[in-house]
């Protein structure tokens, strides 16, 4: 197409951006465009893993939530995880997880003006986490030990959705696990029993 005189150019829009590497103008855009390629199919192969999701016999003053990665896990990888965890954990501490009190997911899409009673909250049972155990690798495994008090389970679907997307974005999950224990790695009960101490 033509430009017109006296109207402003506008070049097209790129969705990539190409900057010279090395000593040769050609061959560094050359590295950055397959630096790209490589860097969007990495992307893609990472966010079609699936993330499994499998129950076992489920306790929950006592349980178990065992991770299976990919790969060895890590440093960095294991920090992503534990964060989540500890997250997940402390907003459990506080009573997050009360299928009691779910005003605002209960009212629906339209939540403008939305009145809050307090009285209901406030007269709502309970529900905290009560204690966790440290984070524990062996393998492509990780586990960890919980007592989920008299949260509610919605707190795992929570859980699971967070891991989901971590799986897709950070950290390659095969599955996690929730409950039971795996034979190639039992648990000590005097270790499962310390927690509680």
């Amino acid at each position: 197409m033509r430009q017109q005189p006296g109207m402003p150019f506008n070049p097209p829009s790129r969705e990539f951006t190409l900057r010279p590497l090395g000593t040769s103008l050609q061959g560094g855009y050359f590295l950055v465009f397959l630096q790209n390629v490589y860097t969007d199919i990495s992307q893609a192969l990472l966010s079609t893993n699936n993330m499994e999701v499998q129950f076992r016999e489920f306790s929950p003053f006592d349980l178990w939530i065992w991770l299976e990665f990919d790969h060895v896990p890590s440093e960095t990888e294991k920090q992503y995880v534990e964060e989540l965890f500890d997250s997940w954990f402390y907003i459990g501490k506080l009573g997050g997880f009360n299928a009691e009190n779910l005003q605002i997911q209960e009212t629906g899409v339209d939540i403008s003006y939305l009145t809050y009673d307090e009285d209901h909250a406030d007269n709502a049972l309970m529900a905290p986490m009560h204690n966790k155990g440290d984070f524990e690798y062996e393998g492509i495994w990780g586990r960890c030990w919980f007592d989920l008090g008299t949260s509610d389970l919605l707190a795992l679907d929570v859980l699971v959705n967070a891991l989901k997307q971590l799986s897709k974005d950070f950290v390659d999950l095969r599955c996690i696990v929730v409950g039971g224990e795996n034979e190639d790695w039992p648990i000590e009960r005097d270790e499962a029993d310390s927690w509680y101490a």
